[in-house]
């Protein structure tokens, strides 16, 4: 076995284990504390967060690893992979990519870090309900995009192992 496919089994295994923590969000933590109340609901969500921003390291190798991961996997299956492959590879990762890892960035970290900012004890139930109707509907609807995207990515480099 070679460098390619080492990096295509851990591309495959880190973006699904991505998709798995997506897919946990939208079907299971979101839903779960959708029947909170608005203080409630922000404080769950601010203390979930925490978890991930305070840089939890298995979070952390598994989400940031899988983008250089999936990087080596295609730079080294380029040159090998023939016939549909390739094609397969490169969809495989910019859809990762266009369609998880940047969503992420530009849209779930910055509604994760203005609820974050929020003191809940400090400010009127008015304002709580606000910040959760401005951060929910948007928050899971892209989430349920990085969701199907990321299983998506899977589903393309589980294929990649098995033409392999």
């Amino acid at each position: 076995m070679g460098f390619f496919e080492l990096a295509l089994i851990a591309a495959a295994f880190l973006c699904s284990m991505v998709a798995g923590f997506l897919f946990a969000f939208a079907v299971v933590v979101m839903p779960g504390i959708k029947r909170l109340g608005d203080r409630e609901f922000i404080r769950a969500f601010q203390v979930i967060d925490g978890v991930i921003q305070n840089n939890q390291p298995l979070f952390m190798l598994v989400w940031v690893g899988s983008v250089p991961v999936l990087i080596a996997a295609v730079a080294l299956g380029i040159g090998q992979l023939e016939g549909a492959a390739p094609v397969l590879l490169v969809t495989a990762a910019l859809v990762y990519f266009l369609g998880v890892q940047l969503p992420t960035i530009a849209i779930n970290i910055p509604l994760n870090n203005k609820l974050q900012s929020l003191d809940v004890d400090a400010v009127a139930e008015a304002e709580r309900k606000t910040a959760r109707q401005h951060f929910e509907s948007r928050w899971n609807r892209s989430n349920a995009i990085r969701t199907a995207l990321s299983c998506l990515a899977s589903a393309l480099l589980i294929i990649l192992l098995f033409m392999n």
